[in-house]
């Protein structure tokens, strides 16, 4: 099978996704870590704050973000020790695990939510619009679903 290389609006499109996204990442995480939290501790207090009741499987979890599960585990050990979330055993199933977003947890999170946000709007919202971040939306879903389909097991 040969290789079918990028034109070069599909160069130039591809490049500047990928530098977008990783200098963005780095300064939502740059912003985030002058309050203490890395951008992965605030996408999982994030996410599990999301929930009705603050917790979620690990294994869910990871299925979520996208995390090999061990990756999960390490990084939920660190976020346990900072007492930002605690582990709790399922009362139905001995092996699962609930992660659960604790009070310190959430008094971090709500510190800084609004910071994060002010950055989200600041260097992507207000530089598109509805359309944009609709066409964004579906491509990413496309891009997620994709990713889905061809998963490695984690």
């Amino acid at each position: 099978m040969s290789t079918r290389w990028l034109d070069p609006e599909e160069l130039a499109t591809w490049k500047s996704l990928s530098l977008m996204h990783l200098q963005l990442s780095a300064r939502l995480g740059q912003t985030l870590a002058e309050y203490g939290v890395s951008l992965q501790d605030y996408i999982v207090m994030a996410s599990l704050s999301d929930r009705p009741d603050g917790r979620c499987r690990i294994v869910e979890l990871a299925t979520e973000l996208g995390w090999e599960k061990s990756r999960l585990s390490h990084h939920l050990s660190r976020m346990c020790e900072r007492q930002l979330v605690e582990k709790v055993p399922c009362p139905i199933d001995q092996r699962g695990v609930f992660v659960v977003l604790t009070s310190t947890g959430q008094e971090v999170l709500a510190h800084v939510a609004p910071v994060h946000v002010d950055d989200v709007r600041h260097f992507f919202i207000d530089l598109t619009s509805s359309t944009d971040r609709q066409h964004l939306r579906t491509v990413a879903e496309a891009v997620l679903q994709r990713l889905a389909d061809e998963s490695f097991d984690t």
